[in-house]
């Protein structure tokens, strides 16, 4: 299967899980016959708020506890679980209406368990495979651009506002992505925008402008109340902009 496999990438409090939790909304309800996986990779697990889901188990959870094995010396146990991995991350992943859940969880605990973690990379990239559109709601800042945890990814979305902090941000998570990302297309969302003249000011550089997104009182609204982001009116101000930007993406 050809997977489109989004990810979204900035700096913290610029509204990447709203967004994400928007773009879930969107594919579920536009392709109800296709296969849709949000991934939360941000260790809050936010975007499982958002959603409305309660995972049980998350991709750090068997990481952990293959990781005690093999500091316990108990590595005969360690390489099962290793091998059991794959099957645990289809337990792990919360079938929804519309659409499949999976949480990367906590960040990784202090040592160096590389091949262990490519191999976990390597079953997400599996994962995926079996769905028609993933959506990664990233960690905030650099980090897991640097580590090539997306590298995979075929469209990278930058999301900022319209700081000077988040902009530098965005570029500098699309310099690197140059190197360590292996997207067909890298676009950008400018977020909670409430004076749309600021947006003049921007120099984004190469980076493509998908959309501008005004703040709205219905994410705002979700936001405080943690509510299920699966039920905002159609009518949100966000939810049709960042429609545009999808279709601007060429993903919808």
């Amino acid at each position: 299967m050809n997977s489109t496999i989004i990810a979204l990438a900035g700096k913290g409090g610029v509204g990447k899980t709203s967004i994400s939790a928007m773009i879930v909304k969107i594919l579920a309800q536009k392709y109800p016959d296709k296969r849709v996986l949000a991934i939360d990779a941000d260790p809050a697990i936010g975007l499982a708020t958002a959603l409305g889901v309660e995972p049980k188990m998350t991709l750090d959870d068997i990481r952990t506890d293959i990781i005690n094995h093999v500091e316990n010396g108990d590595t005969k146990t360690a390489m099962e679980l290793v091998s059991e991995s794959r099957y645990k991350i289809f337990e792990a992943i919360v079938e929804k209406d519309g659409f499949a859940f999976l949480a990367i969880g906590r960040p990784e605990s202090q040592g160096c368990y590389c091949r262990i973690n490519q191999y976990l990379k390597s079953v997400i990239e599996m994962v995926s495979s079996q769905f028609d559109y993933v959506v990664i709601d990233g960690e905030a800042g650099i980090e897991q651009i640097n580590r090539r945890v997306m590298e995979k990814v075929t469209h990278l979305l930058l999301v900022s506002d319209a700081s000077r902090k988040g902009i530098e941000v965005i570029k500098t998570i699309d310099d690197v992505a140059d190197e360590t990302v292996n997207a067909d297309r890298v676009g950008c969302i400018l977020n909670r925008i409430e004076d749309p003249s600021l947006v003049e000011n921007v120099k984004l550089g190469r980076i493509e402008l998908l959309g501008v997104i005004p703040s709205d009182k219905n994410i705002l609204s979700y936001d405080a109340q943690a509510k299920n982001f699966m039920g905002l009116p159609e009518n949100t101000v966000a939810l049709e902009g960042v429609t545009k930007a999808l279709e601007k993406f060429d993903i919808i």
